[in-house]
């Protein structure tokens, strides 16, 4: 009898745990397959079915010089499942003068969005569209400091990859398996060895297979969670900002006295890997007064509560999760809501350039854990200090904004000039490589270490 009560007794609470974790991975999944464009996508295209038709970019006066490749359909617009208008001659791109852009996917698709964005930037830039003109695309390979791989790896990973029968393999998988056959065969390829090739993988899953075929390249990335530093590490490759999720705050005045709530945090919980430090916070914060953190997911209103909550809130968290970095930075940067950062492997965007320590509070995994040392941390951060950060988010939020057309010093433009400032490096590399061309093919025998992570991966 009593170990019957004692049963009853566990049984609600194992109950609310397992509904909880089924809604969220639903919630998860259905806003992924989203069709639907939020209002803050809208914003982004204002005035995009018919731009103003501005100079064609000059390529002698370009910060990059960018070579793109004509890559087929299947790898990007297709994957919006985007078709070339009668009478314009059946092209691969979009004339974007003439009938504006594809549609992107909306839901949680959009904040791995930015080869989109950035195939917009050079399009425009040859067609007359408006852009700032950093990186222009160029038709010679030699003129070139950098090319372009158009493969929209994020969207055909949220897409495609899950195996449908009969296939033996996911279209994303094959899609991967096809564009590494492409550019083996391109003599841009061999001959730099792909070191001056710009491959898009910034979904975490992203081109899991190729990217142990083409690591000598430079991959544009959310963080290295997920790749060994053979493969990917900050000297080579760049680490892009995630589109925000949360609308921005346009004429916020909500300053110091206007933000009752002291922490915010909503999000998943449990979670594995690095993410095992937010059940350690959720238990030492969650009775914490003016402390806002619970469980939360993108379902329903799940945005529109975190939009209010960050807007309200002085301090907003974001700790590691399954990866080292999520969206939920850009969306407090955006929210001007004061970043506290607890993940230990993190990178950020545009770092050689920008002074995080100006707008945010990065604190280590292990001090973050000790009783109190959170609370005490921020309660004697003084208004004065804490305004001065307010107004730095405000204005350095543009640099983490993703927009069509694009706009100076936008998200599309930092990253350009973050590529810029590795083509010497770049260059390096590839004449090191050629030392020996007279008497060899330009190879290597180096060959990147598996990881365990990938291994592990379902084929």
């Amino acid at each position: 009898m009593a170990a019957s009560a004692s049963a009853s007794c566990r049984s609600p609470l194992v109950w609310f745990f397992s509904l909880a974790a089924a809604l969220f991975f639903a919630s998860w999944y259905l806003l992924l397959d989203s069709a639907a464009a939020p209002a803050a996508l809208d914003a982004r295209r204002q005035g995009l079915r018919s731009p103003t038709p501005a100079t064609k970019c000059d390529p002698d006066k370009a910060l990059l010089r960018v070579y793109m490749y004509d890559l087929p359909l299947e790898f990007h617009f297709g994957l919006l499942d985007w078709k070339p208008t009668t009478g314009s001659g059946g092209g691969l791109w979009p004339d974007l003068l003439k009938h504006g852009v594809p549609e992107y996917p909306g839901g949680l698709n959009l904040q791995h969005s930015i080869e989109y964005w950035l195939t917009l930037d050079l399009l425009a830039s040859e067609q007359g569209a408006p852009t700032p003109c950093n990186a222009v695309r160029v038709r010679d390979p030699a003129r070139a400091d950098v090319v372009f791989v158009p493969f929209f790896a994020s969207l055909s990973f949220n897409r495609h990859s899950k195996v449908v029968p009969p296939a033996r393999a996911s279209e994303d998988r094959a899609l991967q398996r096809r564009l590494v056959e492409f550019l083996a065969a391109r003599p841009e390829w061999r001959r730099s060895g792909g070191r001056d090739h710009v491959v898009l993988a910034h979904h975490p899953n992203g081109m899991l297979d190729a990217r142990y075929k083409l690591w000598p390249c430079i991959f544009l990335l959310c963080d290295f969670g997920r790749y060994p530093h053979s493969v990917a590490n900050v000297d080579k490759d760049v680490i892009a900002p995630y589109l925000h999720m949360v609308d921005n705050f346009f004429n916020d005045s909500a300053g110091y006295n206007d933000r009752p709530t002291l922490l915010y945090f909503q999000g998943a919980i449990y979670r594995k890997d690095g993410g095992f430090i937010r059940q350690e916070l959720y238990y030492l914060l969650k009775d914490e007064k003016d402390v806002h953190f619970s469980f939360g997911s993108v379902a329903g209103n799940g945005i529109e509560q975190s939009t209010r909550g960050m807007r309200a809130s002085k301090f907003c968290l974001n700790i590691a999760g399954d990866t080292p970095s999520s969206n939920r930075l850009f969306d407090s940067i955006v929210s001007h809501c004061v970043p506290i950062i607890i993940s230990d492997e993190i990178e950020l965007p545009f770092e050689d350039v920008i002074d995080y320590s100006k707008f945010c509070i990065i604190v280590r995994g292990a001090d973050a854990v000790k009783k109190d040392f959170l609370i005490n941390l921020i309660k004697e951060i003084s208004q004065e200090e804490w305004t001065s950060m307010w107004n730095k988010l405000k204005e350095v939020e543009r640099h983490f904004e993703y927009q069509y057309p694009s706009q100076h010093d936008d998200a599309v433009q930092m990253i350009w000039k973050t590529i810029a400032r590795k083509v010497p490096s770049i260059r390096l590399k590839i004449n090191r490589l050629r030392r020996f061309s007279r008497f060899e093919a330009n190879k290597t025998n180096e060959s990147p270490a598996r990881s365990s992570w990938l291994q592990n991966q379902a084929p």
